[in-house]
């Protein structure tokens, strides 16, 4: 009966920062973390791209020392707006908000009637009876 070796192989990290090549593709990847709930995965995103452009070029460009830049970038941080905003000109990029998508609002708003209408339904009194 053979035994089946398994080697324990070793993967290197992988370092997002060398894919972040061009300005479409920075966009895309920090809209995608912007629109997590959790505010780390944003802080992550703006790390990487700045590691890919230079930590220290972005940090002079946005008027923050390197070692000031690499701990409003850490996880847990709360840096102010103005410091995001700071970090996001240094980086070429720009904050867009929009609306939610039509699809994702009328599905909001069924559900939000769908509610009503249960408690509406459970606040009514039941009909009564006909007598024959």
């Amino acid at each position: 009966m053979k035994t089946a070796l398994r080697q324990a192989q070793e993967y290197a990290p992988l370092d997002i920062s060398s894919y972040l090549d061009n300005e479409e593709v920075i966009a895309e990847f920090l809209t995608a973390a912007a629109e997590d709930e959790n505010p780390d995965v944003l802080l992550s995103a703006l790390a990487n791209v700045a590691k890919a452009r230079g930590m220290a070029n972005v940090a002079q460009a946005a008027g923050l020392g390197r070692e000031s830049l690499y701990k409003t970038l850490a996880p847990g941080a709360r840096p102010r707006f103005h410091t995001v905003q700071a970090i996001l000109r240094a980086l070429n990029v720009r904050l867009s908000l929009q609306a939610p998508s039509a699809a994702l609002k009328s599905t909001k708003l069924a559900a939000k009637a769908a509610r009503g209408a249960t408690k509406a339904a459970a606040k009514r009194p039941a009909p009564a009876k006909k007598r024959a």
